[in-house]
């Protein structure tokens, strides 16, 4: 028997692109290599589901052509996702930067309501089901890892990207798509923590503090975002580190200058700091300089600032001079770090790199390598910041993918 359309991969791409074809008449099957579909989007939002984001825009997408998705980001846009999901049984709830919710505040939510939907509409879905290879003649025919082949008209491949492996997203899409002749650009981790050159970092690891976050090339500032930074002992975490991640890296593996900068104060510009700091100086002169910043920053941070910048811990505030003050403003106004690397896969939230858009009808989703195949979600070379926009990527681009599909069959 020969499939009409078949998903491989049962993550937020794969589920509404069986939807969609579904809802539009076509026969679907799904084949998803875990025990249970939607795994991944468990771990969202720190399992709470940070679904899409009503302040939404194509400035947030990243890879070789960010205009890709204006097609697909159009015709299932934010106010439809959340129509969809609110007709599935999703109430939203908005958060600080729009981020939306379910108001369960539970990632199980959004995966319930969808297999539901799944099951209402008769989606065939079949588990435990590893996808060795696509093969296209005539019909696609499917080989699975058991060695059981299926005949398809029409393939949707919403597989993922690299991050959270643990999830079944380990690269193997790469292999399918490879081999029906698609070029992929080199794949990266992206909202990632980053690894720094330094050896403060186990005595301040744990330290969290609201700082901005910079990021530089060739002096030239590329990025910045604010928000809580947290110290760890390779380097630095926090939504503002993850949303710069991304170009950092990019910059790196180009072997390009790139530089991170940090404000553990960022109220006073260095030169507002400087005039502070010589005023509350005043009335401490017989305390050591480690004692004078007590109550300024976290005291946990105080060894390992001096000591970058020359001053000893028990020197008299009384005999600190207007250079080392100069030092200690540009320091918690500027702090600069080395970047080496960043974290592994497993800790990435989402894949920088992927599928060339090029080879991709930004219109339909289908590969213009190959007639039926349709390349989805995080498979690609797009990849959106912190926020809800990389799960709004996965819905339009599946959704536009199942539409198509089932519209030309």
């Amino acid at each position: 028997m020969k499939e009409k359309i078949i998903v491989v991969g049962g993550g937020a791409s794969g589920i509404i692109a069986a939807i969609a074809a579904r809802r539009n008449g076509a026969d679907v099957l799904l084949l998803e290599r875990n025990d249970r579909v939607g795994k991944k989007i468990l771990a969202t939002g720190n399992g709470r589901c940070n679904y899409t984001n009503i302040n939404l825009s194509n400035t947030n997408y990243h890879g070789e052509n960010p205009k890709f998705t204006y097609s697909a980001l159009g015709s299932f846009n934010v106010d439809m996702t959340i129509s969809f999901f609110e007709r599935l049984g999703i109430t939203p709830f908005v958060e600080e930067g729009g981020k939306v919710f379910p108001m369960s505040l539970q990632s199980s939510s959004v995966l319930d309501v969808l297999r539901l939907e799944m099951e209402n509409l008769k989606v065939k879905v079949k588990l435990n089901s590893y996808v060795k290879a696509i093969k296209k003649d005539k019909d696609f025919i499917i080989e699975l890892e058991n060695g059981e082949k299926i005949k398809s008209d029409k393939v949707i491949i919403a597989t993922g990207g690299m991050a959270m492996p643990l999830s079944g997203s380990d690269g193997s899409g790469y292999s399918l798509v490879k081999a029906l002749d698609h070029t992929i650009l080199e794949p990266f981790p992206g909202l990632v923590q980053l690894k720094l050159d330094g050896k403060i970092f186990k005595n301040v690891k744990g330290v969290k503090f609201p700082g901005q976050a910079k990021l530089y090339s060739r002096d030239k500032l590329l990025l910045e975002d604010f928000g809580d930074i947290l110290f760890t002992d390779y380097g630095i975490s926090g939504p503002p580190i993850l949303q710069i991640t991304r170009t950092a890296l990019e910059y790196l593996n180009n072997k390009k200058d790139i530089k991170l900068k940090i404000s553990i104060i960022h109220s006073k510009s260095k030169e507002e700091l400087e005039d502070y700091l010589n005023k509350r100086f005043i009335y401490m002169e017989n305390r050591t300089i480690e004692e004078a910043l007590i109550g300024l920053i976290n005291k946990r941070l105080i060894p390992s600032i001096l000591k970058e910048i020359n001053i000893k811990r028990d020197k008299k505030v009384a005999h600190i001079s207007k250079k080392e003050i100069n030092n200690l403003s540009e320091i918690l106004t500027n702090w600069e770090f080395k970047i080496i690397g960043s974290k592994e896969w497993k800790d990435a939230q989402v894949t920088a790199g992927g599928v060339s858009t090029k080879e991709i009808d930004s219109k339909t989703m289908e590969s213009k390598k190959c007639k039926g195949l349709y390349i989805v979600g995080e498979l690609i070379d797009i990849d959106g910041d912190c926020g809800g926009y990389n799960l709004q990527w996965a819905w339009s681009s599946g959704y536009m993918a199942g539409t198509s599909a089932s519209t030309t069959l």
